[in-house]
């Protein structure tokens, strides 16, 4: 099996916030955060892991993800809220 992580990007606490996957968090967020993928989080500077989520296989994560995709934006922050109240950036406490 290969793991996965579901993860939330934000540009500032109550901002922008964008909802991905991957199987390798500390890469991604990585590149997010040095501005290396093109797209939405460059675009608004989505530089802030505010949350995320491990799986132990990567299409369980790739659900999660297109299901979160679907849904309201409160109910992402009351996610991220419930686990990271003032949206501190969650990148250093990967290592």
């Amino acid at each position: 099996m290969n793991a996965g992580f579901v993860y939330i990007m934000a540009n500032r606490k109550n901002g922008t916030i964008y909802v991905g996957v991957t199987n390798d968090l500390v890469k991604r967020v990585f590149e997010h955060r040095e501005g290396l993928a093109d797209g939405f989080t460059k675009r608004y500077g989505c530089k802030l892991l505010v949350w995320f989520e491990a799986f132990d296989d990567l299409q369980e994560a790739r659900r999660r993800e297109l299901q979160m995709k679907e849904w309201k934006r409160a109910w992402k922050v009351r996610l991220i809220e419930e686990a990271n109240l003032e949206w501190d950036d969650l990148y250093p406490t990967l290592f």
